[in-house]
């Protein structure tokens, strides 16, 4: 039995609820035209809307219910659904949703099944259209895979059938905002403070370095850690599958890899990505 995680205002809700929840998103889909036009509302207005639209059904429910329904149908139109009671939560480094009925998070390094659900596939497979669509993607049959970012830099993986045989999965590794030193690496007991001047050494001396571990073993952490030692007066280029590092120097220049097209077309590979920063002039 795993470790459960546990969210302070999830409701879970009957197939009643369910149907009035559904009812009322389509209700301010309709009023206001489009989905589209459901976002360039601010969220008082859109939650005042689903308010409206609630009480001119007079279903026989408790305030504190039609708050939790309000609330679930904001996340449906506007948010990400029920992942909108996770991704706020900053201990939290990795969400995994494995269907629509089982969603586990990662927290100090120890895995937690939440008590957070969508409604069906069909719900997941929506919120997961609207994590890929600005970027110009479309997951489908045809295409089921694809990796995206949330606006806060948290990196998205989605895979679904015919090749994720259970359903529809999605993985978020969230974007952290706290930036940890080598002086917290150290404070933390991670490693001595010999091996960090030792570390220091190798990085002004430019030496070769390569951080190597198991997904989720910290290897990024380290990294930056480690590029605090790199002279300011440095030009550097970074180049990533997903940006995930946070460098302090101000001569920056950050690249990243570029997944084809819905054509096949477009891609931007590591090994190009490479060739180009060399003729970019970096130390």
């Amino acid at each position: 039995m795993p470790n459960l995680y546990h969210t302070t205002t999830l409701v879970q809700m009957d197939a009643r609820l369910l149907r009035l929840k559904a009812f009322l998103v389509n209700a301010v889909l309709t009023e206001m035209e489009d989905q589209s036009t459901v976002h360039q509302n601010n969220r008082e207005a859109v939650r005042l809307s689903l308010v409206e639209a609630c009480e001119r059904t007079k279903a026989d429910l408790k305030p504190e219910e039609r708050d939790r329904i309000v609330d679930s149908a904001l996340a449906d139109l506007i948010g990400y659904g029920p992942l909108d009671l996770l991704l706020p939560d900053g201990e939290l480094s990795e969400i995994m949703v494995n269907g629509a009925k089982q969603i586990f998070v990662e927290r100090n390094g120890e895995l937690f099944e939440t008590d957070v659900k969508f409604d069906n596939d069909d719900h997941l497979l929506r919120i997961i259209d609207r994590i890929v669509s600005p970027l110009g993607r479309r997951v489908d049959s045809d295409n089921p895979t694809a990796d995206a970012r949330l606006p806060d830099g948290s990196r998205v993986n989605v895979i679904i059938p015919p090749v994720a045989i259970d359903g529809p999965h999605l993985t978020i590794r969230k974007f952290l905002q706290t930036k940890i030193t080598m002086d917290d690496l150290v404070s933390m007991g991670e490693l001595t403070p010999h091996m960090a001047k030792f570390l220091e050494a190798c990085v002004v001396t430019r030496l070769n370095i390569l951080v190597t571990g198991n997904t989720s073993s910290g290897k990024t952490t380290v990294l930056n850690a480690i590029s605090g030692f790199i002279p300011d007066r440095e030009r550097i280029v970074t180049i990533e599958d997903a940006v995930e590092l946070k460098l302090k120097q101000r001569h920056v220049v950050r690249l990243e890899t570029k997944q084809p097209n819905v054509d096949g077309s477009g891609a931007v590979s590591v090994r190009e990505l490479v060739r180009n920063a060399l003729r970019m002039r970096p130390d």
